[in-house]
This record gives structure tokens, sequence and C-alpha cells, in this order.
């Protein structure tokens, strides 16, 4: 696990885009595994600006998101599939065709995972995986207690998951939050050749303390990536405050980063 800790989040966002562009230009066949929320918006911009400014192309890239509500239709403008539209595809020359996101109104949500995992694996798997991390430590939708074995499946939301996704996407109406959602796995997740997790922000310290520092366990999901043999952490000083790792690896690890 390499740890960079930047100042701000716009330095650490910036970065990790770099990451993707240098490996997208590298292999334009690259497959992208993406996640909503807030914390990734200022990779995608910076993605986007790249692909504006033809440093890079998305045109063969092929990509899969983490999770969906279950309960939206990929139009509702609270779906994860309307974000990752807005927020990224109408911005780059990425094919609509190629964009992946778990059906939140399909009939049978067990075959809809179990197809998803099958799609995954007949592309090749995925070469870098996106992730945020909840304030409880969580990754995709795998709540504390999920098993760090587990794969694509329907998930029940926790009440501080609920609340923070309020926030996020339901401007604070907890009511209006579905309470299920379909979401990769954490096994699923820790497949991936290489793992991007972006943390920024203070209500984020003892969720990446966890995730670096603590004990791997199914308590806090994203201790999992402790276990893979290419997993980067992006964050800012505001969320790096109780790591006891406090080296700044931004300014002198361009070579390392691949960029």
């Amino acid at each position: 696990m390499e740890v960079v800790i930047c100042k701000t989040k716009e330095e650490a966002s910036k970065l990790a885009a770099d990451m993707i562009t240098a490996a997208v230009k590298k292999n334009p066949k690259t497959v992208l595994g993406l996640a909503t929320g807030s914390t990734p918006v200022l990779m995608y911009n910076e993605m986007a600006k790249a692909v504006k400014a033809r440093k890079v192309s998305y045109k063969q890239v092929k990509s899969w998101n983490l999770d969906e509500y279950y309960g939206l239709a990929g139009t509702h403008d609270q779906s994860y599939r309307y974000f990752m539209n807005e927020n990224l595809f109408k911005k780059i020359d990425i094919q609509i065709k190629n964009t992946h996101v778990l059906n939140g109104l399909a009939k049978d949500p067990v075959k809809e995972c179990a197809a998803y995992e099958k799609q995954i694996k007949a592309a090749g798997g995925i070469d870098i995986q996106v992730l945020g991390i909840g304030s409880d430590g969580h990754i995709a939708f795998n709540e504390p207690g999920t098993s760090l074995a587990s794969r694509t499946s329907i998930v029940y939301l926790t009440p501080s998951t609920v609340k923070d996704n309020a926030r996020l996407f339901f401007k604070g109406d907890m009511e209006a939050v579905p309470k299920s959602a379909l979401s990769m796995g954490v096994g699923t997740i820790c497949e991936a050749k290489k793992i991007i997790l972006l943390a920024f922000g203070e209500n984020k310290q003892d969720a990446l303390k966890g995730c670096v520092e603590g004990p791997m366990s199914q308590f806090c999901t994203a201790s999992a990536l402790q276990a893979h043999n290419d997993a980067w952490i992006f964050c800012d000083e505001a969320a790096a405050k109780k790591l006891k790792l406090k080296k700044y690896y931004a300014w002198r690890s361009a070579t390392k980063l691949g960029l």
C-alpha cells in the first residue's frame, strides 16, 4: 500500500487523475472501475481536462461502476448512472455502450449481480479500481461486518450511510434515500490489478487510519486493501492527521507514480 499525502484535495485529485491518464495512454483498452460521491469529482474533472487537451482518449476504454441504488432507474437524477453520465461520461470521449452500471430496477437482483461479475471477468478484469471511503471505513456499499471475501450482491445500508448519502444526493432528505443497493463485493474489488482510494477531509481521519494502520478486519472493509499488491491512497493533510505515517510523497514520487 502506497500512501500519497498532499496538502490539498485538489493536488491529490490531480495526481490520481494523472495516474489514470498515464495508464490509459499506455493501454488504450484499459478497464476502469469507477466510484460515485463527491470525493472523485475533482479527479473526474482533471481526467476530462486531459481529454479536452487531447492528451488521452477513452474511446476504447470500458468501465464498470461499483454500485447503484436498488429501486432507482438509471434516468433518475439521484441514481449513480445519472451521476456518472453528468460528472464524467459526458465530459470525455468514452462510448456509453462501454460504460456499465448495475441495474437498479433489476427484477432479479441476484441474477443481475451474477451477470455483472461475469461481464467483468469476460473483459479481463478491472485494471484500475477507483474508491472513496465512508466515514465508518466502508468501500462501495460494503458496510462494517461485510465479509472481506464478499461478491457483488444486494446489500442493506446502515443509518450512517443513509445519512451521508442524504447529504450528498438527496438534499438532506433521509426518507428519500433507498435503503438497499447493488454493490460490488470486497472480494470483487480486491481482484482489480490496481486500486486508487481517495480520502479527503477531517471526517475521514478515523476511516483512513483504520484502512492504512488498523487491523485487517471486516469491521473496516477498506482495510482489505492492506493485502493488495498495488493499492494507492491519495489523501489530503486533513484526512491524514491521525496516521503515524507523515511522509509527503507527492512532490518526489512522479517516477514511482508512473507519470
